[in-house]
């Protein structure tokens, strides 16, 4: 994967008719059209003063070429005080994309009129859009397209002293979880997922272990090797990575827990075609978790944080587990198999036992794991769930400001009867299937040890058609930003 790397120019003042002249591209923000004046080429913007009245701050901005000798392509809008994340984050797309098909390598932005913090904001959106835009993804197409890279932004009327490394982050962070959920199947195998995150660890200074079949034997990790027996090469298993600080805090650490299948056919219960298709981005949890770990790690976050994700494919074939199975997992837990297709819950379980043992103070866990959630929601938010119903508040709060937006989902008591197994201590799931995103939730709870706070996030918004927020590509790698907010600004728990 290669990324560009975004090199930012801050200047506290506006620009000049020079510095304007001297750039091809630009994008410029305002509180209302008032505010525009002063600013070099103002005329040719107020010209445009009732096109833009008639827009929403995140509707598509204005676009035109101003009468200079490069033609300076502007695209701007006025943005309403109020603005939500979202609605921010989904404008700046818009923008830099705009500027993206103009073949841009280096942007200029101005703001001018808003309060700091709010100026600060905007600014922060479009990092993170162009960081977004910027990215490189999977391509196999025999004939490659040149795609001109946005490789600066010059920062006008406002300068920080942060230099948005926390965006940066993030961006690199997101990246890299998409990235990894477009790869085909037969690239990102197991095995070959494994030897790229021991080169992301190598990179770095990561401890890492992998619990392979043997060792998962060892500590019978039954619900993830029934997942696993029906593939031909043994290598599914469990990854560990440890970051620990030079010095730190607190002496709890944090554990993000993804799930990693690399491939869903459904196993037994076998999917349908139209349900198959697409199912090697089911590892998106994995590569979430993955990014999410590698932002923390390059903020170089005072805390210590472990990332552990199950790798695997659910396979077809004679040695596949099969429905009224029961199996043993890794705590002794007794599971009825209800449905093969519900194998998400299943190879989570022990990674769950497994991760909570080490006592830590936050385990979140992310998974595409239910339908039910993305019926329930569709796909521009997630479903979070927490054994903490006090952390509801914080949970929503992240997502509206972070603009990766989730949803909580009860996890009363009495949905246990849906998973009563007259013959083991608990079903996989449900027979017919309703409410399933809360009964999987519920099942995974049980594997939480050592009364663990817990967060789970069912990735209802993992793919959204033509983008989501500031991400530009269907795969939207959501829940790198939303933790870092949880984590940094909330301060969960």
């Amino acid at each position: 994967m290669k990324n560009t790397e975004i090199k930012l120019k801050q200047h506290e003042v506006l620009p000049t008719r020079k510095q304007i002249d001297g750039l091809r591209n630009w994008i410029m923000l305002f509180p209302s059209p008032e505010e525009i004046d002063g600013i070099p080429y103002a005329d040719s913007l107020l010209n445009r003063r009732s096109q833009l009245g008639r827009k929403k701050s995140d509707s598509d901005p204005l676009k035109f070429d101003l009468a200079n000798t490069k033609a300076s392509h502007v695209v701007y809008a006025c943005i309403d005080v109020s603005i939500s994340s979202f609605a921010l984050l989904t404008l700046a797309r818009k923008m830099v994309t705009a500027q993206q098909s103009q073949k841009a390598e280096s942007v200029g932005i101005v703001v001018k009129g808003f309060e700091i913090k709010l100026a600060e904001r905007i600014v922060e959106a479009i990092i993170a859009a162009a960081g977004a835009n910027a990215a490189g993804m999977p391509n196999y197409k025999s004939e490659k397209q040149s795609k001109t890279v946005l490789q600066q932004l010059n920062i006008y009327g406002l300068r920080v002293r942060h230099g948005y490394k926390r965006t940066l982050a993030e961006a690199e962070g997101n990246a890299l979880a998409r990235y990894l959920s477009m790869l085909p199947p037969n690239e990102l195998t197991p095995a070959n997922y494994t030897k790229r995150i021991r080169k992301l660890a190598s990179a770095n200074k990561w401890k890492m272990e992998f619990y392979d079949n043997n060792a998962l034997q060892k500590k019978k990790a039954g619900a993830f090797l029934a997942v696993a027996q029906a593939s031909p090469d043994k290598d599914a298993g469990i990854v560990r990575l440890m970051y620990t600080p030079k010095t730190y805090t607190s002496k709890g650490k944090v554990i993000l827990v993804g799930k990693g299948i690399c491939y869903d056919t459904g196993g037994t219960n076998l999917k349908p075609a139209k349900h198959m298709f697409g199912m090697h981005e089911d590892m998106q949890g994995s590569s979430v978790a993955l990014g999410t770990f590698l932002a923390l790690t390059k903020m170089q976050v005072n805390f210590r944080l472990e990332c552990w994700l199950a790798l695997a494919i659910n396979h077809i074939g004679p040695k596949a587990y099969k429905p009224n199975d029961i199996i043993t997992a890794a705590d002794g837990t007794t599971i009825e198999i209800v449905h093969t297709d519900a194998e998400g819950r299943m190879v989570l379980a022990d990674t769950l036992t497994l991760a909570s043992q080490q006592k830590p103070k936050l385990i979140i866990d992310y998974a595409t794991l239910t339908g039910a959630c993305v019926y329930s929601l569709g796909s521009s938010y997630s479903g979070v769930f927490t054994n903490r119903e006090e952390f509801h508040p914080a949970l929503i709060q992240a997502g509206k400001d972070s603009g990766e937006r989730v949803w909580p989902f009860p996890l009363d008591e009495d949905y246990e009867k849906g998973l009563e197994s007259d013959i083991a201590d608990v079903k996989q799931c449900a027979v017919e299937g309703d409410a399933d995103h809360i009964l999987a939730a519920r099942f995974l709870q049980r594997f939480v040890k050592n009364d663990t706070p817990w967060v789970h996030v069912d990735l209802a918004a993992s793919n959204h058609k033509g983008g989501l927020a500031h991400v530009p590509t269907d795969t939207t790698g959501f829940g790198v930003r939303y933790t870092l907010n949880l984590l940094l600004d909330k301060k969960l728990p």
